[in-house]
């Protein structure tokens, strides 16, 4: 079988968590492909809820293998609370794989990502101070740790004492802090390496030989494509692909093998953190969404901006990613509004842009120009099938489908599991 990525279509907290334990039952493999434990999915099976932060979905199902890949990078001591958290609960978590090659995010990367924060002030990004954006750049300043360094102190060490005389310099010189000891850095690396040693292995290569097996491989992004460090809405992004294309580089699987891309999106919008937003509210429709909808991060407990629903935005992550299938969530939160609106283009200065305008400063000053749907007052949580689903719910979903670029699949009309309106099979 050939892999399935499924993908955030706008600025994260979308319902990824529900749509990738939709298919968790019926895959092999699952696999956190970007990120860090800076956003979070919430999987609600019965009566139990789940917040998942660093783990893939995939680990709460029991016939699927849980990877998190060489694109991630990973704080170790987040890593074993969370496995020991789920193992309290009698969640089985010894099938998990690491990837040799994932980054390990050290305790001077966090320090610097808070003190960086606060120096930025009114320019701040909206980060969650965990460390993730500096241990990216150690990446690519090829001054990096990876997991399989812990299981060599020399080369450990050596990498360690690289690192620091650049940080050690920044922090005391910069933001006039003191400087880690290297002993206690390398110490507290050290820490988990034997506990991880059996966990970790060539991910890539178990990934493929698994596609080779006609075995199912489902790529599970973090954040979204609106905060992709590439196509998203620079600077006030994340620090990693969170696109189709980073499912690839970030898991060791070939473009070619990849067939299918579930985009995720809400039946309104929401966003954490700073930048631009074109469709947020203001005013008791945005406290609406919040309260209803339980707009609240799951790793940060930051409240979500809440917004309209973005056509442009779903074309825009369509085109991007190659979206061939949407999962549109949270259908029930706009029951009992008495029309809902759509943002189907924007207005800058006076000029109408039906997709995203090519320049950040367009975006920032875009105002949504919107068509209106009448709502709907019915209960649609037990609904199974689109035909349960009201008139105007059902024509509120065409009406979207129709301008989002690709089919809507799926969809939610509740948080739990079997809350879920199945169109097309996503398999």
């Amino acid at each position: 079988m050939p892999a399935i990525a499924i993908i955030g279509a706008q600025w994260g907290d979308e319902g990824k968590g529900k749509a990738t334990d939709l298919l968790g039952s019926r895959v092999d493999y699952v696999v956190k492909f970007n990120g860090g434990n800076n956003a979070g999915h919430t999987v609600v099976i019965g009566d139990e809820k789940y917040a998942l932060h660093l783990l893939p979905s995939g680990i709460l199902s029991a016939n699927c293998t849980p990877v998190i890949g060489n694109g991630v990078v990973i704080d170790v001591d987040v890593l074993f609370e969370e496995l020991d958290a789920l193992e309290a609960r009698g969640v089985d978590v010894g099938k998990l794989k690491v990837s040799a090659s994932a980054h390990v995010i050290a305790s001077y990367n966090r320090s610097v990502d808070k003190v960086a924060e606060r120096f930025l002030g009114s320019r701040r990004i909206g980060t969650t101070g965990r460390g993730i954006g500096p241990t990216y750049a150690d990446k690519m300043n090829r001054i990096g740790i990876r997991v399989q360094d812990l299981f060599d102190e020399k080369i450990l060490r050596a990498k360690v004492e690289g690192a620091l005389e650049l940080k050690s310099q920044i922090l005391t010189k910069i933001y006039n802090r003191r400087a880690p000891d290297v002993d206690a850095v390398v110490e507290e690396l050290l820490a988990h390496a034997e506990r991880l040693r059996p966990m970790v292995c060539d991910t890539g290569l178990l990934l493929n030989q698994a596609l080779d097996r006609d075995e199912t491989v489902l790529l599970e992004g973090g954040q979204a494509t609106l905060l992709d460090v590439d196509h998203g809405t620079y600077p006030f992004v994340t620090s990693s692909s969170a696109t189709s294309g980073g499912a690839c580089t970030g898991s060791g699987i070939p473009p070619r093998r990849l067939d299918r891309v579930i985009g995720i999106v809400k039946a309104y919008t929401t966003r954490v953190g700073e930048g631009p937003f074109p469709t947020e509210l203001f005013d008791d429709f945005g406290a609406h969404l919040s309260k209803v909808g339980a707009e609240f991060g799951v790793t940060t407990g930051r409240a979500r901006r809440c917004g309209w629903f973005d056509a442009v935005i779903a074309r825009y992550a369509a085109r991007v990613n190659g979206v061939t299938d949407f999962v549109l969530t949270k259908l029930d939160v706009l029951t009992g509004l008495e029309q809902v609106p759509v943002c189907v283009a924007y207005e800058v200065d006076g000029v109408r842009h039906d997709e995203m305008p090519v320049n950040q400063t367009d975006f920032h000053h875009a105002k949504p120009v919107y068509e209106y749907f009448p709502g709907w007052w019915e209960d649609i949580s037990e609904a199974r099938t689109f035909e349960d689903l009201p008139k105007n719910a059902q024509d509120y979903v065409l009406a979207v489908e129709k301008m989002s670029g690709a089919r809507i699949s799926v969809v939610g009309v509740g948080p739990s599991r079997a809350a879920t309106i199945v169109r097309h099979d996503l398999l």
